[in-house]
């Protein structure tokens, strides 16, 4: 589902990248509200999360594929405005070390797969789930159904997106960037995620839930205020269990690859059906913005030539994890950080004669009875407060 550079036209990019830059802004903010220090291990382990589960193509009909993202469990355990920095940081990451999703192209891609999938996917839960206890099956349900529609919601956008680029830019009837028509991207991202790419998405939004909630429910205070489930002491710790899910992923990432095809909308301009699209040549726009960003490390999570497909799959997943776990931690304590000092930092104005020291001579104001120290205290708030400054 990421749309690499040269499928929208460059006024596209710019407007979709000022309208995600004020989430991420937000997002950034919200996290030292609503990530407490002991979940930001569990933030950033669900930013690597994401970034292995988009790395799991799943073979559709065709010979194309489709993958599931993980944006929706973000957003249900810890909230939707850390779901938008977690998946961001990996979308950023694909993008500029894999070359997977554009890096022009990149605020199209975080306003469908990191602000508009865990926003309505979240919402989905809540109406589903509403009234319901934590650990019942119907919140499991529930949890699933924000997943489904969330990953829905995502693919519309981006066959939105997609399909009016040769209603907006075309030149006598050719088109510019992306050359399918909106009749055509709607079906090729509906059938999908509709159908296989929902379902997954739906499954690990709910086995998550469900892990978390038979665990470690503490950890859904940020969304669940009143969490009533009662945890049953695993036999291993949670920490275990996820280090070892992602463990897990990381070993068995190269089924990724066994998938036919690549993903509706994401070949490269020479990969194009030329014939079948009644184009004589390439899209002039996509053949001049498609190689925009060519310094990536790992191009499409591999060595050079296709050479150890495999080898450099774990190679990206390992990198991957470990680049995204250090990213996610150090900007939420960051964060963390600054927001303290900022909320401990005084307020800056003039000096109330109580807080100065004892031993420096009286001058100014303080010789005269009418602004003496009585006076300048009341003029001054006190830092102790209404209480104090009245007693």
């Amino acid at each position: 589902m990421h749309v690499p550079d040269g499928y929208v036209s460059p006024q596209t990019c710019v407007v979709a990248f000022a309208a995600a830059v004020p989430f991420c802004v937000v997002a950034t903010r919200k996290v030292a509200d609503v990530v407490k220090t002991k979940d930001v291990p569990l933030l950033a382990m669900f930013s690597a999360l994401s970034f292995l589960i988009m790395m799991f193509n799943i073979p559709l009909p065709g010979g194309t594929s489709a993958h599931a993202v993980g944006a929706v469990v973000v957003a249900i355990v810890l909230g939707a405005w850390p779901a938008v920095v977690a998946v961001s940081v990996a979308l950023a990451l694909q993008a500029l070390v894999f070359g997977d999703g554009g890096v022009l192209a990149f605020g199209v891609n975080v306003l469908a797969l990191a602000v508009v999938m865990p926003f309505v996917g979240s919402w989905a839960y809540r109406l589903a789930a509403r009234g319901s206890a934590l650990a019942s099956r119907r919140r499991l349900v529930a949890a699933g159904f924000g997943g489904y529609a969330g990953i829905n919601a995502a693919a519309l956008v981006v066959a939105v997106v997609l399909g009016v680029q040769p209603l907006l830019h075309s030149v006598d009837g050719v088109p510019m960037y992306s050359p399918y028509p909106m009749a055509v991207t709607l079906a090729a991202m509906a059938l999908p995620h509709l159908t296989v790419a929902g379902l997954a998405e739906a499954v690990l939004t709910a086995a998550v839930l469900a892990y978390v909630v038979r665990t470690v429910p503490g950890r859904l205070t940020a969304t669940h205020p009143d969490p009533s489930a009662v945890p049953r002491r695993p036999r291993v710790s949670p920490a275990t269990v996820a280090a070892g899910f992602v463990a897990v992923l990381v070993a068995a990432c190269p089924l990724g690859l066994l998938a036919p095809g690549g993903t509706f909308a994401e070949e490269a301009p020479d990969d194009l059906d030329l014939a079948g699209l009644g184009l004589h040549t390439v899209p002039v726009g996509m053949d001049r913005f498609a190689g925009f960003w060519s310094h990536t490390l790992l191009h499409d999570y591999g060595f050079g030539e296709g050479h150890n497909a495999a080898v450099g799959y774990w190679v990206s997943a390992l990198l991957g994890v470990a680049v995204l776990g250090v990213l996610v931690y150090v900007l939420a304590r960051v964060v963390q950080a600054v927001v303290s000092l900022r909320a401990a930092s005084p307020v800056h104005g003039p000096l109330a004669v109580s807080d100065c020291p004892a031993d420096l001579p009286a001058s100014g104001p303080a010789h005269h009875p009418a602004s003496g120290p009585a006076h300048l205290e009341r003029a001054v708030p006190s830092r102790a407060g209404p209480a104090d400054a009245g007693g």
